[in-house]
């Protein structure tokens, strides 16, 4: 597997034949149109979160945060054992099922008469996700010419910033008319982007890769889904009861586990020997506190639009898209000031970046709608710290490994970013708890933006000791 950060990495062995650039051209179009998607539907889901459990009959944020986060505990589980699968027996097999599988659960998930019905086509849908998102750019960079790779792999992940930035107003518009368009909307995108693969993508694959290890990726689902469950449910169980401390110890037990595993296998979900490279140490820290922090701040400042202050889902959507469309520009600005300082200086500043637009908001926000005057400037500079921190932590995870480790460790930090989204959401829910009254609901909003920029500011300091391309390790990394 790869990751937007790698554009000038090498395709590796089992490169396809080339096309000619018109069909190169199809062939990133369509690779990218799948990235479009998967990235897309998260959005859309987080502005339609309030109206799905409206129409579904439940108003208890604890069942309707498994929406969400059933999605990233599955797509994080199954990322590298997905992309080991792609590599050892063909990847664009791997991408079709991926994507077939994404789009026949999108419509399962519009067909879904219940919240756990539409929490396990959810789970089906990132199962898809997580094998056609590093099949599709391990195809692309085999089946483009070296001169036009880097070009190509910046096209594929420019998909996932313009999805940021155009998902919440395409959710909110389709939400407009019903949810349930949220998720058929994939149906023709995905039957286009299935016909027009089988014809024109080549297929590639690489025999030497080992069969990845399903059973420490299904005991890392269960470890986080645990952690996510006993947060979410912690304040209804009541923090030192039975249940709460029987599912946390399930957490715990399912993480020993894993760890002992990947130590075994001989290919992990996490090879050990990535640990000690103190610069991906330290990335991975900052992407789950950063993820974390983001996700909490995102879907507290939707519900806070859309149940405090009484925002449609389209107005809403509206609202909250320009702090993604600052992503693009910030990482622009990322890029450049790399030239002159380390990573972890980047990073930390877009972390810390991201707090002060959430203690912006906390200052300024009231129960009364003013959008522009109190809540728009904290959402930009937040945006801004988002496109400084994001694409600094995706590149440093790889800078310090040697190039026949980059793309498990590129996987790996995309991982951790979804566990990091899965606890911000939990903790977000944790805090919010059930108000019974209004005042009860802006006060556990309040608390919901501080634990945010918590998160934030513990991000920022994470961050700071990585270091740009040197492996700082106590031995040499496995080969």
């Amino acid at each position: 597997m790869a990751s937007p950060s790698q554009a000038g990495v090498g395709a590796g062995s089992g490169a396809a034949t080339l096309r000619p650039a018109a069909h190169q051209g199809t062939v990133v179009a369509v690779l990218s149109l799948a990235a479009f998607m998967a990235g897309l539907d998260l959005f859309v889901v987080n502005v339609a979160f309030d109206e799905i459990g409206r129409d579904l009959g439940t108003a208890s944020i604890s069942d309707l945060s498994w929406v969400l986060n059933a999605y990233a505990v599955a797509y994080a589980a199954f990322l590298v054992p997905f992309g080991r699968l792609a590599d050892r027996h063909g990847r664009k097999a791997t991408f079709l099922l991926g994507l077939g599988t994404f789009t026949l659960a999108s419509v399962a998930c519009a067909a879904a008469p219940g919240v756990w019905w539409l929490v396990a086509a959810r789970t089906v849908q990132a199962i898809g996700a997580a094998a056609l998102t590093p099949a599709s750019l391990g195809l692309l960079l085999t089946a483009v010419a070296p001169q036009r790779r880097a070009a190509a792999v910046r096209i594929w992940a420019a998909s996932g910033a313009v999805a940021a930035a155009f998902g919440p107003v395409v959710g909110g518009v389709l939400v407009q008319v019903s949810w349930h368009w949220a998720f058929l909307i994939n149906l023709p995108i995905g039957l286009l982007a299935l016909l027009t693969a089988v014809l024109r993508v080549p297929d590639s694959r690489d025999d030497a890769t080992a069969a990845p290890d399903l059973l420490g990726a299904a005991l890392l689902a269960v470890a986080v889904a645990a952690v996510a469950l006993g947060l979410v449910k912690g304040p209804t169980w009541d923090w030192t009861s039975t249940a709460s401390l029987s599912t946390f110890a399930v957490a715990a037990v399912c993480s020993l586990a894993f760890v002992l595993r990947s130590r075994r296998h001989p290919a992990p979900i996490l090879e050990s020997a990535l640990l000690r490279v103190s610069s991906f140490a330290w990335t991975n820290v900052a992407m789950l506190v950063f993820s974390a922090a983001f996700a909490a701040q995102l879907l507290a400042t939707i519900l806070w639009m859309q149940q405090i202050w009484g925002y449609s889902v389209l107005r809403s959507g509206l609202a909250v898209a320009p702090g993604p469309l600052m992503v693009p520009v910030f990482a622009v600005v990322a890029q450049v000031a790399a030239r002159r300082w380390n990573p972890g200086v980047i990073a930390g500043l877009g972390s810390a970046l991201f707090g002060l637009g959430g203690l912006l908001v906390l200052a300024s926000v009231g129960a009364e709608p003013a959008y522009a005057a109190r809540l728009l400037p904290g959402w930009l500079v937040g945006g801004a710290g988002v496109g400084l921190a994001l694409p600094t932590l995706l590149a440093a995870g790889t800078a310090g490994l040697p190039p026949h480790r980059v793309t498990t460790g590129s996987a790996v930090v995309s991982m951790t970013r979804q566990i990091g989204t899965v606890l911000g959401v939990s903790i977000l829910v944790a805090v919010l708890g059930a108000p019974t009254d209004d005042d009860g609901a802006r006060t556990a909003f309040v608390h919901g933006w501080t634990a945010g920029v918590v998160l934030a500011l513990v991000g920022a300091l994470a961050a700071l000791p990585i270091r740009a391309g040197q492996p700082r390790t106590r031995e040499p990394v496995g080969s």
